[in-house]
């Protein structure tokens, strides 16, 4: 008995190692990651700029932008990490950082909100905002 739940434990740690690795190389890839309350602090304490993406399945102005941060995270790769935030499935940081209305874009310097944009706002005027976020 004791032995299946050592198995198990590895089992899990492994599985856990391999989600880590391959969001790690989606970052490298230049292609949004997907965030969750589990990972979320980990996603904006490892990386020094992070714009994440809140959305849900059912929001149109969300699918309207969802190219538009493709296109973003492969110009800005090595530089930003884009994440994807279902709200839905992931209430908890929605409600610590107010997320009242969607899309809404949490722009992290260093761990900290430095910025916030809600809507779907066109690729100049977000460029716009991490221009002026990272200079």
């Amino acid at each position: 008995m004791n032995r299946d739940n050592d198995i198990d434990e590895i089992r899990k740690k492994k599985i856990k190692e391999l989600k880590e690795k391959l969001e790690k190389e989606s970052m490298s890839e230049g292609k949004p990651i997907k965030v969750t309350d589990e990972n979320f602090e980990s996603v904006i304490n490892e990386n020094k700029m992070v714009v994440i993406d809140a959305w849900a399945d059912w929001c149109n102005p969300c699918k309207k932008l969802e190219p538009v941060i493709e296109e973003l995270a492969e110009e800005y790769k090595g530089e930003i990490v884009f994440g994807k935030l279902n709200v839905d499935e992931n209430g908890g940081v929605a409600r610590k950082y107010g997320i009242m209305s969607i899309p809404t874009l949490l722009f992290f310097e260093n761990g900290e909100l430095v910025n916030r944009t809600v809507g779907a706002l066109p690729k100049q005027q977000l460029q716009n905002v991490i221009e002026k976020v990272t200079a």
